[in-house]
């Protein structure tokens, strides 16, 4: 079920164990420093403070350390005018760095688009796009990532699960409100991969039942909340169709695709893949071994044509090529596959019949850069005085995907919580961000997603991106991105 952003670096995770009270930590840790940036030509000084917030239980004993990152912009006057956001990442287990280093942070991690990024030295750069211009930001890193720990008698089990994960986080977020006076303050929720998970999560214990803290938007950045629609498990034949047309636009980047015939637009492809995912694709696959041989052949013909692979590949699979086999099977003729988090990216394939990818490259092209910038950006810049190990991704194990009445099925599915809390909050607005080579979380998969009742409609806005799951690693993208999420908050 580990399915979200870089499964595979789990291999290397260590898990830390929680500190005893009596050890060295008598009180959080902080650190405070000051900065400015300039962001759409206005310089913005602002207070930065790097530390740990620490979770308490009934009886007031600490139970864990959140450790978090805030900016604060210079000249603040009305707390109810000056905007919060609060920036997580998904994995489960990712620390906060991405979007911290790559999009929304001061300072700004510089990478080849979708090149590899080699080892140090690493280049950053003051961030010209970030959203500071519109909002404070609280970068916050769950328990078990980052530095953030259990603490005392506190126990890993109390923090790592859909629930649990949702209930800490809260608790952070009221502690921050309170001890920053910012209660009366519009409030936004940006989250990546699981982080749009954790997001639904999130909503239920701010805003299910009696709701103490409103939520004013959410940007959903590369959005999974229900799993059902690009899960390819035996008998889930809708993963399939929620795949289908990201395959589609892989397809198209890689050239695999006679673009002449669609005009060369993108936009008319994809919409076309849409339409036969839904009309044809479908169908074909509900009606399973009743489905008519000529109509078969007539469809397996047409996904050919939209994916890329092969009629011959495509009926031996009978229609269904899961995610690990297309990653190997689209390039395999020049011994490559291609990437699952951004399918621009390619890697190198030794062994030439197999039928998956020896590890995704579209991860290992960038996760060096942004751990050596983020630990540089905390010493060197923010002064924080920190020696322990800093856990990237990777180290949270027995996460209990268990969500109660959201999650009693094989697929979790948060959906509900955030459709709620849309009927609940006339101001709740929601963004998704997609990326067209984004396999991991898929664009369409959201699609079908929010196609269900419950949403209100015209509160929900999609924005496309031609990069992957982290579309920020290309620059244009970046640009629109960011300028997506500033018009949700400025807006």
């Amino acid at each position: 079920m580990f399915r979200l952003i870089a499964a595979a670096a789990a291999a290397v995770a260590l898990t830390l164990p929680a500190f005893a009270q009596d050890d060295a930590m008598d009180e959080p840790r902080s650190w405070e420093s000051r900065g400015e940036v300039t962001v759409n030509g206005e310089r913005i000084r602002y207070t930065a403070t790097a530390g740990e917030t620490w979770l308490r239980d009934a009886d007031g004993n600490p139970t864990a350390s959140i450790f978090a990152t805030t900016y604060i912009a210079d000249g603040m006057d009305d707390p109810r005018t000056r905007p919060v956001a609060f920036v997580f990442n998904g994995g489960p287990g990712s620390a906060s760095l991405w979007l911290h280093m790559g999009v929304f942070g001061p300072q700004r991690l510089v990478l080849p688009d979708a090149g590899d990024d080699g080892a140090a030295p690493f280049d950053t750069v003051e961030n010209t796009v970030s959203i500071l211009d519109v909002a404070d930001l609280v970068f916050v890193d769950p328990v078990g990532t980052g530095w953030s720990q259990t603490l005392g008698e506190g126990s890993t089990e109390d923090f790592w699960g859909v629930n649990e994960d949702g209930e800490s986080l809260a608790q952070f977020i009221r502690i921050w409100l309170s001890e920053h006076q910012r209660w009366n303050s519009p409030k936004y929720l940006l989250g990546e991969s699981y982080g749009t998970l954790r997001i639904g999560s999130l909503l239920n214990q701010l805003e299910g039942g009696y709701t103490d803290v409103a939520i004013n938007g959410v940007a959903l950045i590369s959005t999974v909340l229900d799993f059902r629609y690009d899960d390819t498990s035996n008998g889930n034949d809708i993963g399939y169709v929620g795949l289908m047309p990201g395959y589609a636009a892989t397809a198209w980047y890689h050239g695999k695709i006679d673009r002449s015939a669609w005009n060369d637009d993108l936009e008319a492809f994809l919409a076309a893949s849409r339409e036969f995912a839904i009309e044809d694709y479908m169908p074909a696959l509900m009606r399973g071994v009743t489905l008519d041989p000529a109509r078969e052949a007539e469809v397996i013909r047409q996904l050919s044509a939209f994916t890329g692979l092969s009629e011959t590949f495509l009926d031996r699979a009978n229609m269904r090529v899961s995610l690990q086999r297309f990653m190997r099977e689209l390039r395999r003729d020049e011994g490559l596959s291609v990437g699952r988090l951004d399918s621009r990216y390619t890697g190198v394939e030794v062994d030439g019949i197999g039928d998956t990818p020896e590890t995704d490259p579209s991860f290992y092209g960038i996760d060096a850069s942004f751990t050596a910038s983020m630990l540089d950006y905390f010493g060197r810049t923010l002064g924080v005085e920190m020696t322990e190990y800093y856990s990237t991704i990777g180290g949270v194990r027995g996460w209990n995907w268990d969500a109660g009445r959201s999650g009693n099925n094989n697929y979790i599915n948060v959906a509900p919580w955030i459709s709620r809390a849309m009927r609940q909050n006339s101001d709740l607005e929601v963004l998704v961000q997609q990326g067209y080579y984004d396999l991991a979380t898929p664009f369409f998969a959201a699609e079908l997603m929010f196609n269900q009742p419950g949403f209100i409609q015209d509160r929900v806005h999609f924005r496309y991106y031609e990069a992957g799951h982290m579309m920020y690693i290309h620059e244009p993208s970046l640009i629109e991105m960011t300028d997506d999420v500033r018009a949700l908050i400025a807006d």
